[in-house]
């Protein structure tokens, strides 16, 4: 299993504020790897500083053997890294197909089509809805739109953050479905989530954050018996 992405040593701040301190992680191709903590342990900061976003104070991020620190946003995308961000920020005023298109900027035209359709078999409610303005869909469609929109540029690392934020627990379910699902046929992903107790279900591997800092890793299932991890985490005694 090859090496897609590294972080060596992250420093990140907000003004004075020291936000990461030291993180280091890396995810294998083919994985799905998730980061949990409490809010504000600086999971969504660790994502939006590995897809440029955020530039660090200090540390290395390689993807794929290159650092890519200080590589704007934008060209991260071209690189092979997508970020389905907290929040969904979908395009409200524009229909599910236009947000779709934005989402293949970075392909060649020829390539829309194939990726459109790949999206489309993949979340069929979106074909169904394919005219209908982005911020008329329920929650759960918002969700599967911004996924799907981050894999119009066929990632080889999609990162998502708090897939399930705001969804009822059925939709949470189905979502966490379609990330295994992704993961099986081939997508790696870098996951961040509040609901531990379900991205420790879906990864092989997890990292747990707290104020800033890594505190225990592991195999994902292995994490998920730990004493520690259920009483902070899984909201068990």
């Amino acid at each position: 299993m090859s090496n897609l992405l590294k972080v060596d040593n992250l420093h990140v701040y907000y003004g004075s504020i020291h936000a990461i301190k030291g993180v280091s992680f890396e995810v294998n191709e083919g994985e799905v790897v998730t980061l949990i903590g409490a809010n504000g342990a600086g999971k969504s900061t660790t994502l939006n500083t590995v897809a440029g976003l955020l530039k660090p104070k200090q540390g290395t991020i390689e993807f794929e053997g290159k650092n890519i620190v200080g590589v704007p946003a934008h060209k991260t995308v071209s690189h092979g890294m997508a970020l389905c961000p907290e929040g969904r920020r979908i395009f409200l005023q524009m229909t599910v197909q236009e947000n779709l298109e934005m989402g293949g900027y970075s392909r060649p035209n020829s390539e829309i089509e194939s990726s459109m359709a790949d999206v489309y078999q993949r979340f069929p409610r979106l074909k169904e809805r394919y005219k209908q303005i982005a911020g008329t869909l329920s929650g759960g469609e918002q969700q599967m739109l911004a996924m799907g929109r981050a894999l119009m540029s066929k990632p080889k690392l999609l990162m998502l953050d708090e897939p399930s934020m705001g969804l009822a627990p059925i939709l949470v379910e189905q979502i966490f479905d379609i990330v295994k699902e992704l993961n099986h046929s081939g997508v790696t992903i870098l996951l961040v989530e509040q609901n531990a107790r379900m991205a420790l279900s879906v990864a092989h591997r997890a990292y747990v954050l707290e104020t800033g800092t890594i505190s225990m890793s592991g195999d994902a299932h292995e994490l998920a018996e730990d004493d520690r991890v259920r009483k902070a985490y899984l909201g068990e005694s």
